[in-house]
């Protein structure tokens, strides 16, 4: 298997009638997946995602991938080819037509629909092509066939690119189900078929690597949620993410039998599901939705709310209302239903909210207690079915952390692939496929682009490092007057604390080292303010540090008198 190495150069030019593949974002991480391919001097681009920050990226939105190494060539684009509509593949799209407006954005029917609200409130109409599976278009140099898979969204779509370099077939995020609640099956039919006609590079999906068997069929969750708004005393209470479709449709079906309304909670998820009715993806009885005002009039066992947060976000319903600010006040009686995964990291977040929901005497299902949410990726045995039916030259695992792709490829090889023609990559490695082999030839820029607000790429490490400190150290302002011919302390200075445990006395100390620091600075013969602001600002940290083990934000300010 070839892995990167930490000392890759820049790449050379891409031999002539080779293929070049570039993931901005996506491995080595579940999220911001974005994946760059050349030939023939012309880009394609699959997927532009966001990554959702941690929480050691305070203050941050959502994280783009890097569009550094395209950025002079935007020219050079033929299309952006999406194939779902999760917010890590359809999030970054907004920032990329803030740099070329025209790109055209080729996608299914749900997934153009859900990008085009997003893009409504950017203020950014779109070129659009929509395209179905068995559709095949050609977009510059790259042929594009796209194929029916499955996902926990509906409309998801694997694409197959062929070059004159090769074919390659990008599975997008996808599973294996045999019972999709749509009955649109992924096409192991064409997938073989490929196969036959020869993939020279396959990127699979990792997410799921690691898991062995097969993932359940959505259709095996019906009983546990049946079960749930068959046996619920009042109100349900039903969280899951705004684009699950098939989820919220089994909702629906399950409260429609057992006699309840629903209402749908939160923008995203009234904005998507309306989506999805109007296209037809969800099927809603007639008079089973309802609008918050007509369910007040109904008693507690008719209602169902369905709405997001179930990653325990902080501004989500679900939360809000396990903190009691929201407009819903969980009572004892009812029932919470969380219909999704944990995602890697959120766990603490998710089990302050169950703990909040269940302190005001609610009920709450979840995925550790019940058989009420299946996972939208393949497992290892789904992926082992894909190898031995696609039988790839070379494959490159994608979408997943470090230990994901690993396993993945790991999968590749027990099928038979050679280990040399297994392509570990991470963000900003280039794999080159050139006389059907892929090899790593070196690496471009692929750093974290924050999103702070309305600012793009203004907030760096150093700056995160800041608002870190802020938040487990503290700040300390010092106001010095500094007489300008003797350089030394005109009066006491000022110390403005927050986050800093302090009282009248605390900073007394300090003055004397200020004093020395002046003095010292002064015999040096230094009077700009700016050495001198550094050099308080040392002495008052290290002051700190020794008396306090605290390490606050020190922030000097020198007045001259």
């Amino acid at each position: 298997m070839s892995h990167p190495h930490p000392e890759l150069k820049a790449a050379p030019p891409l031999p002539e009638g080779g293929l070049r593949v570039i993931a901005l974002g996506g491995l080595g991480e579940i999220g911001r997946n974005m994946t760059v391919f050349e030939h023939a001097g012309k880009l394609l681009i699959v997927d532009c995602g966001v990554l959702f920050p941690e929480e050691t990226q305070p203050g941050v939105d959502v994280i783009l991938p890097d569009f550094t190494s395209i950025r002079d060539r935007l020219d050079d684009i033929v299309a952006v080819v999406l194939t779902h509509g999760h917010e890590d593949h359809i999030g970054g799209v907004p920032y990329l037509l803030r740099e070329r407006s025209d790109i055209p954005i080729v996608a299914s029917k749900l997934t153009l629909a859900f990008l085009e609200a997003k893009l409504k409130e950017h203020g950014i109409r779109p070129r659009t092509v929509r395209v179905r599976e068995g559709d095949r278009r050609s977009f510059g140099p790259f042929d594009c066939e796209f194929v029916a898979v499955n996902h926990s969204i509906p409309d998801g779509l694997a694409v197959a690119i062929r070059t004159g370099a090769g074919m390659v077939l990008h599975t997008g995020d996808f599973k294996m189900d045999q019972f999709p609640l749509d009955d649109r099956i992924t096409d192991l039919r064409a997938f073989a078929r490929l196969g036959e006609e020869g993939v020279d590079l396959f990127l699979t999906d990792s997410t799921n690597a690691e898991v062995p068997g097969f993932t359940t069929s959505e259709r095996e969750l019906n009983p546990a949620i049946e079960q749930v708004l068959r046996t619920a005393p009042r109100r349900v209470i039903v969280s899951s993410f705004a684009s699950h479709v098939h989820r919220i449709q089994q909702v629906l079906d399950a409260a429609h039998q057992h006699g309840r309304k629903v209402a749908f909670v939160g923008r995203s998820m009234v904005r998507n599901m309306g989506i999805a009715r109007d296209l037809g993806y969800l099927k809603v009885p007639s008079g089973l939705v309802v609008n918050t005002k007509e369910l007040e009039k109904l008693p507690d066992h008719k209602i169902t709310l369905v709405c997001t947060g179930s990653q325990g976000e902080p501004m989500a319903a679900l939360s809000r209302m396990a903190n009691r600010d929201h407009q819903i006040r969980i009572g004892k009686g009812d029932t919470v239903l969380l219909a999704s995964s944990l995602i890697p990291g959120n766990e603490s977040a998710i089990y302050r909210v169950i703990n909040g929901l269940t302190r005001w005497g609610a009920h709450v299902v979840h995925k550790g207690n019940a058989k009420v949410h299946v996972s939208g990726h393949a497992s290892a045995g789904e992926l082992v079915y894909c190898y031995n039916i696609v039988k790839p030259r070379n494959v490159m695992p994608v979408h997943g952390e470090w230990r994901h792709l690993q396993a993945n490829g790991d999968l590749a090889i027990r099928t038979g692939v050679d280990p040399d023609r297994v392509v570990i990559a991470e963000d900003g490695v280039v794999v080159d496929l050139v006389d059907g082999r892929a090899s790593i030839t070196g690496k471009v820029t692929a750093g974290y682009v924050y999103v702070d607000g309305m600012e793009v790429g203004g907030v760096t490490e150093a700056s995160l490092k800041d608002r870190r400190t802020l938040g487990e150290e503290g700040v300390v302002t010092v106001v010095a007057i500094v007489d300008a011919d003797t350089g030394a302390l005109a009066e006491a200075p000022d110390f403005l604390a927050r986050g800093f445990a302090h009282d009248d006395t605390t900073f007394e100390p300090v003055i004397p080292v200020i004093e020395k620091t002046l003095a010292t600075a002064a015999d040096e013969g230094i009077g700009n303010a700016i050495q001198l602001e550094e050099l308080i600002a040392r002495a008052v940290a290290n002051w700190a540090f020794r008396t306090y083990r605290r390490r606050p934000l020190i922030i000097p300010v020198i007045i001259d008198a």
